[in-house]
């Protein structure tokens, strides 16, 4: 009998509760939502961000980094690699990770084919990358 009272005065409680939630009204001012409206626009247009990529290979030779990327595409086709050029190197660099630990993975996986891959830090990946839509 006590247990079924208990119960009753807790399905009441809920109850009243969530009515009295119901009725809860926020006021924000306006100066507020215009920054909100402006950070939310912000980060829809941003569509790079900083993350991981592991980097297999370097040379100041593009044809070889060209070479390169196309035998790295046939050992690895699910992987993506790219190079990039920064005078005077080429770098070839695959995946694209939000962390260093799944960089980590794929290191890991590549270091006998490629023993002096590293980690590499890339502040400009694209979100469709990483995601990969």
């Amino acid at each position: 009998m006590m247990k079924r009272i208990a119960l009753i005065g807790l399905f009441a409680l809920g109850a009243f509760s969530w009515g009295a939630a119901q009725n809860v009204v926020v006021n924000e001012e306006d100066a507020i939502s215009r920054m909100l409206d402006r950070h939310i626009q912000s980060n829809k247009s941003n569509t790079f961000v900083p993350g991981w990529r592991v980097q297999i290979f370097s040379t100041s030779d593009r044809r070889k980094v060209e070479d390169a990327k196309q035998d790295f595409l046939r050992e690895n086709p699910g992987i993506p690699v790219d190079w990039t050029h920064s005078k005077p190197y080429y770098r070839l660099r695959a995946g694209a990770f939000s962390t260093k630990l799944e960089a980590m993975r794929l290191l890991y996986r590549l270091k006998q084919d490629y023993p002096s891959a590293f980690p590499a830090k890339d502040s400009n990946i694209s979100l469709r990358e990483i995601v990969g839509l």
